[in-house]
């Protein structure tokens, strides 16, 4: 989702429709995050904004669960994505893609053989923020997640009521582990270097 919104705000869009998007883009991160929770909360509720649209279309509306979670997560996080991915592109030069559609490079090809190797730094420092804060999250989860449990849920449950300390401990290495196999296949590819 980051990055044609990125490509449009960069690439495609005027200069006062990019001051806009940029605004636009920053604008969530102003919100407290549980408000931005409690707002999906609302709009996935029985009654709410997503349900009465799903209604409207006669489809079942998904309620908490699943689906709320990853929707919430993607807005709350997006914009850590959006902005790397929009840096990254803005300093790729409009001579390079010019170059290439007059050598007959087709979209694809300048896409796969251009952009996406000059973005790949972009994609690794927005991917680092929003995998990261992922992984550790467990409010958003409580809020809007019903039944559904994050290894941050799971984290907290058994620090808290569950007074397994050992099994926590363990449960909370995993996204560090993952985190840094990560950050070393990012580093192999050589991204890193470039941030």
């Amino acid at each position: 989702m980051a990055f044609p919104i990125a490509v449009y705000m960069s690439k495609v869009a005027g200069p006062g429709l990019r001051r806009f998007l940029l605004v636009a883009v920053l604008m969530p991160l102003w919100a407290s995050y549980l408000v931005k929770a409690y707002a999906w909360r609302g709009m996935f509720s029985e009654g709410g904004l997503v349900s009465s649209a799903f209604e409207a279309v006669g489809l079942k509306s998904p309620g908490y669960g699943l689906t709320a979670t990853v929707v919430t997560l993607a807005y709350l996080w997006l914009p850590y994505m959006i902005l790397p991915i929009y840096a990254g592109l803005e300093r790729l030069p409009n001579s390079l893609l010019e170059a290439s559609a007059d050598l007959g490079g087709r979209t694809l090809q300048t896409l796969r053989r251009i952009v996406l190797p000059t973005i790949l730094p972009a994609v690794a420092a927005g991917s680092i923020f929003t995998f990261s804060l992922t992984l550790g999250d467990y409010i958003a989860v409580r809020i809007v997640g019903g039944t559904n449990q994050l290894l941050g849920n799971v984290v907290y449950d058994n620090v808290g009521a569950a007074n397994n300390l050992p099994f926590a401990a363990a449960v909370a290495t995993v996204p560090v582990v993952v985190m840094l196999v990560y950050l070393a296949a990012v580093r192999r590819t050589g991204a890193m270097e470039s941030l």
